[in-house]
């Protein structure tokens, strides 16, 4: 989780769809698309083993668009394939 964040933070597209699910994967990212975040911290809430190939984590990304602060608070599902932990989809929560 902490790598995919980074890798928004650095906007790079490559490693967010080398990290995706092959089953869930988009073609590809609007990143560079504006408005662009300015990305300001990740707090990882809770980490959750559901099988031996099967996971969760929450967390909280907080950014800011155009001087308005936000926060992502998410739960996503992560699946082992091939030895790697690959990010399949999340529930956003709202406040």
């Amino acid at each position: 989780m902490r790598s995919r964040y980074t890798a928004f933070t650095r906007l790079d597209e490559a490693y967010l769809l080398a990290t995706w699910h092959p089953d869930t994967r988009p073609p590809r990212l609007d990143l560079h698309e504006p408005p662009l975040p300015r990305w300001l911290g990740l707090a990882v809430k809770r980490h959750e083993v559901l099988a031996a190939d099967r996971a969760l984590v929450e967390f909280v990304a907080r950014y800011k668009i155009a001087g308005r602060a936000y926060r992502l608070h998410e739960t996503s599902r992560f699946a082992l394939l091939d030895g790697e932990w690959l990010y399949m989809d999340g529930e956003q929560h709202t406040a």
